[in-house]
């Protein structure tokens, strides 16, 4: 939404303050560029790692799904060339006790929200800062006193203030306008839209972006007057396409329309959440004084996994070779500058479940139901005329194109779930209650089955070191196996693209131990999906080398938990290997994991 399209609805001798941002346009450089996804989450992975989303770990919106312990991301390699790294808004990319929490990817410190579920609040009892939780006061979920992004924008701009005289990288994923679209009556943005003549939800909107359009020219002061403005790159740019907010029947495409052209009455086809040129196309703009040329446009086409090895590049970093993005660098100084040529992509590849939408010079694909839709952009932008039977041959390229971009992902995993479990109902009131209990399904007699407790290994110390898969769209985490809950299951991915067998799960027990045996405890609900069927336990003393089995059974299709034993073997870690379940399927679940020993 632009202050031109908010001023046309005023009245005669009404005035709107001119924001900073247009001021900023006088020094900066603007760019037509793609998100990495239309979704939260997993368009910050690909800003993150400098991959696509047929190569990025957090491909599902739930804002649970981490990244793996092992992955790069920008952050990290600036910390490795001596910057300060910090983030302040929501991360998306693994929430707590997770391999994908920010600060084991790079940040000194980050401070906001972890889960997106968390951050559907801006006034929760509480903020996260490096795990840890920050009290809000006043607050209990919908409603409070503290106004959480107040908290976060003053955060970022300490960060600044206190790391000024070395490198830095501040990273400020702002929520605003995102959610529930709450800001407090005093706010002055809100003094500028409260009076219009527009629906409440509309001019709390507008007044967000009014809010984050003051702070951005903070954060601009703040350099100036700390004498850093020639030496920053300042970035600004959505994360996903617009979306139809407070669209009626006079307003179709949303109230503010953010996929339509003010001007020319040009509109992009779709909305946050799909495929098309309005799912993806985002404003991106790049400020750096006495390096980039001011008021310029570029028509590079570029997307998100390119800042990685931009930022990389400026700084000197090693560039990781496995991601899919290209450095912008000599578009934002100068091919002389830069000492080289702007490369160009091929193609741009995005990935949304089993959709998939590629863009190749102008000609753009979306992948709908296994079905390809191909648009010229050069003369639809709109993307009303579906012209793929009249060109076999580029769909055909563009099909090759998607089977060979598109892996099977590879999620990282959660050592416990309570505490992210616990910032997901933050939200309301209910963050220090634990679940509702679930009632005992008739199918079980209304007898829910748990583990034995006589001559088992205390579980508290546990932690997954890995897992060949799990379903953590529909929160079934390879986690779930240890967490002395027989209510929550590992289950291995039935969504997307199906996991195949066999499922492996590796248990750190956390100090050498005794075991003489292995006890599996099946779902306790009312279904027997992934019921474990033929599996075989491998013991070791280091996480990645096992020997031979020590045992191998065939479950029963049962609830009650069944004890699998074996000579005394000496071990830290347990490997459980499940090759099938029962029904023939080649799925793989369990409720509980434990172990018999001393």
């Amino acid at each position: 939404m632009s202050w031109d399209t908010l001023s046309q609805d005023l009245t005669e001798g009404e005035t709107l303050p001119r924001p900073v941002w247009t001021d900023w346009q006088r020094t900066e450089s603007g760019f037509e560029t793609y998100a990495g996804a239309s979704v939260c989450a997993p368009t910050r992975c690909c800003l993150m790692t400098g991959k696509h989303g047929g190569h990025t770990s957090v491909r599902a919106n739930d804002g649970g799904t981490p990244l793996r312990a092992d992955e790069v991301t920008i952050a990290s390699l600036l910390k490795q060339q001596g910057y300060a790294t910090g983030g302040f808004g929501k991360w998306g990319c693994g929430g707590r006790d997770s391999t994908g929490v920010p600060e084991k990817h790079g940040f000194d410190i980050f401070f906001g929200y972890y889960d997106q579920v968390h951050a559907h609040s801006y006034y929760p009892p509480y903020l996260i800062r490096n795990s840890e939780e920050v009290p809000l006061a006043g607050n209990s979920g919908p409603t409070g006193e503290t106004y959480s992004h107040y908290e976060i924008h003053g955060a970022a701009m300490e960060f600044i203030r206190a790391n000024a005289a070395r490198p830095f990288f501040a990273y400020l994923p702002y929520t605003p306008p995102h959610g529930t679209f709450q800001i407090p009556d005093d706010d002055p943005a809100w003094a500028i839209y409260k009076d219009r003549p527009w629906p409440e939800q509309a001019r709390r909107y507008a007044a967000m972006v009014g809010m984050l359009d003051r702070q951005v020219g903070e954060i601009l002061a703040l350099l100036k007057e700390l004498k850093i403005d020639d030496n920053t790159l300042v970035i600004f740019c959505g994360d996903n396409g617009g979306n139809d907010y407070f669209a009626d029947a006079e307003h179709p495409r949303g109230f503010h329309s953010a996929n339509r052209d003010p001007v020319t009455g040009v509109e992009f086809r779709g909305k946050k959440g799909g495929l098309y040129e309005g799912s993806l196309r985002i404003p991106f703009v790049a400020r750096w004084p006495g390096k980039i040329e001011p008021g310029r446009v570029t028509d590079l086409v570029s997307y998100f996994p390119d800042l990685l090895p931009t930022l990389a590049g400026m700084s000197d970093c090693p560039i990781p070779s496995d991601i899919d993005g290209i450095s912008i660098l000599p578009t934002l100084t100068g091919e002389d500058t830069a000492g080289r040529k702007q490369a160009q992509h091929d193609f741009l590849y995005w990935e949304t479940g089993n959709n998939c939408a590629i863009r190749m010079g102008n000609c753009r694909g979306v992948r709908m139901k296994s079905a390809w839709q191909l648009y010229d952009l050069a003369t639809d932008p709109s993307e009303s005329r579906d012209i793929a039977s009249e060109n076999s041959d580029i769909v055909e390229q563009l099909d090759e194109i998607a089977q060979k971009e598109h892996s099977a992902v590879e999620k990282g995993v959660y050592t416990s779930t309570g505490r992210h479990e616990r910032d997901r109902r933050a939200k309301t009131v209910q963050h220090d209650n634990p679940p509702p209990a679930r009632k005992p399904n008739a199918k079980q007699n209304g007898q829910g089955e748990v583990m034995p407790t006589e001559g088992m290994l205390a579980n508290r110390d546990w932690t997954i070191v890995r897992a060949s898969s799990e379903n953590s769209d529909n929160r079934k985490f390879a986690a779930n196996a240890i967490d002395g809950d027989p209510t929550t299951i590992w289950h291995s991915r039935f969504s997307g693209t199906v996991a195949a067998p066999p499922h492996e799960l590796v248990i750190d027990l956390g100090a050498v131990h005794v075991v003489r045996g292995i006890v599996c405890l099946g779902r306790q609900d009312a279904g027997w999906n992934g019921a474990a069927h033929n599996i075989e336990i491998c013991l070791g003393m280091e996480p990645e080398i096992f020997g031979d089995p020590v045992a191998q059974a065939k479950l029963k299709k049962q609830k009650q938990p069944e004890s699998v034993g074996f000579p005394d073997v000496r071990a830290r870690y347990v490997l459980l290997r499940i090759f099938d379940s029962h029904g023939a399927k080649s799925f793989g679940s369990m409720a509980e994991i434990g172990a018999i020993g001393e």
